[in-house]
Order: structure tokens, then sequence, then C-alpha cells
């Protein structure tokens, strides 16, 4: 099995060289890896951080630009043009995931599953602010009532899937709109999406922490315009 792991960044200049090393750090056995960083159209120091990194190794890294910022859908769309593994993970460049659980995460895809959230409200998770939570919440129970489906966590960045997933689905989002419109479609075409628990290290907004209020409206919108009109 081969593993593509995205990371789309965007001005993301303090963490995404760590991120990268702790991403080939990860010990997966003989599962083969490649390291896909999209950069949005990043305007600060992120591609100098970006080159420091060594692009060779036993994981290759592999860097495409975007020259304007678009969103995070956006990036990791161009990814996935550029992905060769037979799995996918998405993987963010700040420092809130810990790639050390890409093996709890790869786990049920070893066993056969087609689609994985790492669920960050499975266990007790200490950080993460009430409005946080309650917008989560607000979305996650959103999805479930439209789709019939039992998550706890829509909005989730660690996601991983089978690449051949994709022939059944058709991406739009270009922005934090990649979140509920991957796991609407996913649901549509009949996928089961099983959750794993993770940690979660959650960051302010003055730490770079980029998602607004109204990208909770701009999901709760696209959720229903799914449900409507189906995975077109």
């Amino acid at each position: 099995m081969k593993l593509s792991i995205i990371i789309p960044v965007y001005n993301e200049e303090q963490t995404i060289g760590t991120v990268v090393e702790r991403v080939r750090a990860v010990d997966l056995g003989d599962i083969e890896r490649e390291i896909i960083v999209a950069n949005d159209g990043s305007d600060d120091g992120t591609r100098r951080a970006i080159d420091a990194v060594p692009t060779g190794g036993p994981v290759p890294l592999r860097v495409y630009e975007s020259p304007i910022n678009l969103g995070k859908g956006a990036a990791i769309r161009l990814g996935l043009k550029f992905a060769t593994g037979d799995v996918v993970l998405i993987q963010d460049a700040d420092l809130e995931l810990d790639p050390n659980e890409y093996g709890a995460l790869l786990a049920p895809i070893l066993a056969g599953a087609d689609v994985v959230y790492g669920s960050r409200f499975l266990r007790p998770v200490a950080g993460i602010s009430r409005r946080t939570r309650l917008a989560n919440r607000l979305l996650t129970w959103l999805t479930n009532v439209l789709y019939l489906s039992t998550l706890t966590d829509m909005e989730t960045g660690y996601k991983v899937f089978r690449r051949d997933v994709l022939r059944r689905v058709r991406l739009r989002a270009v922005g934090f709109d990649f979140e509920p419109e991957l796991t609407a479609k996913l649901l549509l075409a009949g996928y089961r999406i099983v959750e794993v628990p993770i940690s979660y290290n959650p960051r302010r907004r003055d730490e770079g922490k980029k998602i607004q209020w109204f990208d909770g409206l701009d999901a709760a919108y696209l959720l229903i315009k799914c449900r409507l009109i189906g995975g077109r």
C-alpha cells in the first residue's frame, strides 16, 4: 500500500517545517509514503520554510504552488491531482493534530474500510473553546440529520480515504467548505465513515487559526445544498 499525505498550507511559516519533519518521522512499517505540500499562495516565509526541508530520502516531498490564495479546498484538490498513493490522508499544516496517530487512522483502512475520520470528541480533549465545541456539535448534528449518519466530528482535519472513492465524488469546494462537501458526498455515495479518537491541541486566533464564524454558515449551507441536489 502507498500513502499520499497531502498538506495544504497558507501562511504557516512557523509550523510547516516541523509538521513535515513529524510526518516523516512516523513509523508506518512497510507502508510506502509520499508527502505532497500544496502551498496556497502564501505571502509570508512559508515557501522559504518549505525549501529548507530536504525533498529526498525514504519519504519524498513534493511541493506544488498556487499563485494566489484560493482556500483550503482548492489546495487539497491541487494535491489530489498529483497524489499517486492508494490511500490519501489530509494533514493540516499547523500543530493541532499529531502525525503519531497515523497508525490508528490507517488501521481501519488496512482492515477494509474506505473512509476514516479522526474524531476530536470521542474522548475528552482539553482546551477547546465553548464556541468551537458548539459550532462543531451543531454542524455534525446537521450532518447526521440530513444524511442519517452517526458522526461525532464532521469538521475534523484528519480525513483518510482510499483514492478510488474519488471516482464517485466530484469535489468543487475551494475553502473550508471542503470538509462538509467531502463528508456529504461520501455519505450520498453510500460510503460508511469510520471514526477513531484522536488528540487535539487547539490554537487561538492570535496564534494563526484562520477559520471564521461565517465559515460555519457556509458549511451549513453546503450540507443542505448537497442534500437537496445530490452529489453533483
